[in-house]
C-alpha cells in the first residue's frame, strides 16, 4: 500500500511522516557517486542497526556536526578524547561500538579510495557500475538482502569494516541508489 499526499504517491514505508517524506523525495534511491556522501550513508546505516531510520533522520544534522561533516580524513584521525566526546554527545546515538566502528571504517574507506582511485569505483563494482532497477509492486516484495549485498558485506568485512552485515549493506544500496527499490507506482520510481 502506498501513501498519498498532495497528489503524490510514495512508498508505504514513509507512512506520510514529514522526515521520511523529505528523505524519500530528495535522497533515497538517487544514484550516488560522491565519495563523501557515500561514506556518510555508510556511517548512518551502521548507526541505524537495531534502530528505526526515523531516529537517524531526526539526528542527521547532529551527526553531521559531531562527525565533521562526515569527512573521512578527519574521522580517521579521531583519538580517544574525541571518541569520549562523541560518547557524551546526546545529539547522536551514543553506542561505543558504533562510534569506534566509524573511526575504523573511515580509515579503511581511505585505503579503498587509494587502492581503487575512489570509493565510488569500488562500491559500484558490486552491481557492474549500473543501478539495479527493481519492479516491486508493494513494499512487502522488497528483500532485506540480495546476492549483491551479500558480496558487498563479505568484501567490506574482509577489509576490516564494522557494522556492514548484508542487511545494512542492502539498506545502504537502497539509500545510495545502487538499487531502485521505489515501488512501481511511487512518483519517484521513474524519476530515479
Amino acid at each position: 500500500m502506498l501513501i498519498e499526499e498532495t497528489n503524490k504517491i510514495r512508498c508505504a514505508w514513509t507512512a506520510n511522516n514529514p522526515f521520511h517524506n523529505e528523505y524519500h523525495d530528495n535522497e533515497w534511491g538517487v544514484p550516488l557517486h560522491d565519495d563523501q556522501k557515500l561514506f556518510e550513508f555508510l556511517i548512518l546505516d551502521a548507526f541505524q542497526a537495531g534502530l528505526s531510520w526515523l531516529t537517524i533522520l531526526k539526528k542527521h544534522d547532529n551527526f553531521r556536526k559531531a562527525f565533521d561533516n562526515f569527512d573521512a580524513e578527519k574521522i580517521a584521525l579521531y583519538n580517544e578524547a574525541k571518541i569520549q566526546e562523541l560518547l557524551n554527545d546526546a545529539g547522536i546515538i551514543r553506542n561505543k561500538l558504533k562510534v569506534r566502528a566509524a573511526v575504523t571504517n573511515a580509515q579503511i574507506f581511505l585505503r579503498i579510495q587509494k587502492e581503487f582511485g575512489s570509493f565510488d569505483k569500488y562500491i559500484w563494482q558490486f552491481v557492474n557500475h549500473k543501478p539495479i532497477i527493481n519492479k516491486w509492486v508493494q513494499m512487502e516484495d522488497v528483500p532485506v538482502s540480495t546476492k549483491e549485498s551479500d558480496a558487498m558485506s563479505k568484501d567490506l568485512k574482509k577489509r576490516g569494516f564494522k557494522f556492514v552485515g548484508t542487511t545494512i549493506c542492502y539498506a545502504f544500496m537502497q539509500a545510495a541508489g545502487i538499487v531502485n527499490d521505489h515501488t512501481t507506482n511511487c512518483f519517484r520510481y521513474k524519476e530515479v
